[in-house]
């Protein structure tokens, strides 16, 4: 069994049998959540290689390296695992959220003004309780603006607070 190390991004495993860190995902997990979450096709990430660095700070790559791999950032954050509920990141809901097919919460202008500004609001929803895609129809086109919270009948957003805006 392997440590953990904080500082160098290892490639997930593909399954569970040749995972040697037990706290990490694999990326069949990681696949398998995003499909089961969000209704997205696992061949939207085939292309993709994902690595951890840190505890459960999960990134993803259009391409491939050795594992470990001793640099600073690898592709983009996708998703944070080793907490009791998993959480994409908004990078990774706003470049594959837009083919989601579930748990997208599309939000009236108002509301989607509030969840850009880091606001709570509360939305027309009848569906699953934990993370969603918070989306906005622009232009004809729903569109993911980022990670909204939903629980007991209110909007969390999850916008980190760089990237807050006030329009």
């Amino acid at each position: 069994m392997t440590e953990n190390d904080g500082q160098v991004f290892n490639r997930l495993p593909a399954t569970a049998a040749e995972r040697d860190d037990e706290g990490r995902a694999t990326r069949e997990e990681v696949v398998d959540w995003w499909v089961d979450r969000f209704g997205l096709n696992p061949e939207t990430f085939e292309n993709y290689t994902f690595w951890e660095k840190g505890a459960g700070k999960v990134w993803a790559f259009a391409s491939d390296l050795e594992s470990p791999a001793d640099v600073e950032g690898l592709g983009m954050t996708f998703l944070r695992t080793r907490q009791e509920h998993w959480k994409p990141t908004t990078d990774a809901v706003q470049r594959f959220g837009r083919e989601a097919t579930k748990n997208v919460v599309v939000l009236e202008e108002d509301d989607a003004l509030a969840f850009l500004r880091g606001e709570d609001t509360d939305p027309a929803w009848d569906g699953d309780w934990g993370y969603l895609i918070a989306a906005h129809d622009i232009a004809g086109g729903v569109e993911p603006i980022g990670v909204g919270l939903y629980l007991y009948d209110e909007l969390r957003s999850q916008m980190p607070k760089g990237r807050q805006r006030e329009l």
